[in-house]
């Protein structure tokens, strides 16, 4: 079962690899009828006004709003392709790996309990990253992307703020979680 996922992932990581090259063919000829550099009047570029450029609207949409030029509307979307492929095979590798921990957890009963609380913590720990990352994004706390991160780290923040000063202007508490996580971590003996 692990094996057949492991090619699934394969398989899609490879598609996604000529799906992006194929992309970057036609943002970059894209791009050369946009700039003028080919003769935006030929049967080709035609094709491409027709066909392609209808499916790059929402992203010039939103270059255009954020103040940039649509030239570059096929370079964002390249962008945009590349990422969500990223992301895609890194959603597919992570649940694959939880995949992989629920086999070999299901297989010795025994650590069952220690999966779980190793699940614990790399979701508290997640939560921790975020909260600090919003802090330097102009994000609202109450946000419903961000707001979940402060209730799962609240409870270990607070008590920490009440006797660990400010440094400078600098709040170190929630490093100081992260080491305390980590040791109670290999205190468990949880990996």
């Amino acid at each position: 079962m692990l094996a057949s996922y492991a090619t699934f992932v394969g398989i899609v990581r490879s598609v996604l690899l000529y799906l992006a090259v194929a992309a970057a063919a036609v943002c970059a000829f894209d791009w050369a009828v946009r700039t003028r550099r080919i003769n935006p009047f030929n049967r080709s570029a035609r094709f491409f006004r027709g066909r392609i450029e209808p499916l790059m609207q929402p992203v010039e949409r939103v270059i255009v709003r954020a103040g940039g030029v649509p030239t570059a509307a096929p370079w964002w979307t390249l962008v945009a392709v590349v990422v969500g492929g990223i992301l895609l095979v890194s959603v597919l590798q992570l649940l694959g790996g939880v995949l992989t921990q629920v086999v070999f957890g299901l297989a010795e009963p025994r650590g069952l309990p220690m999966l779980v609380l190793s699940w614990a913590f790399s979701i508290v720990k997640f939560a921790l990253l975020v909260r600090v990352l919003s802090t330097w994004l102009p994000v609202s706390p109450y946000s419903k992307w961000i707001r979940w991160s402060y209730v799962l780290t609240e409870w270990m923040i607070a008590p920490l703020r009440r006797v660990i000063p400010l440094v400078g202007m600098f709040d170190i508490t929630p490093i100081i979680a992260w080491i305390l996580l980590g040791l109670a971590q290999s205190v468990f003996g949880i990996p």
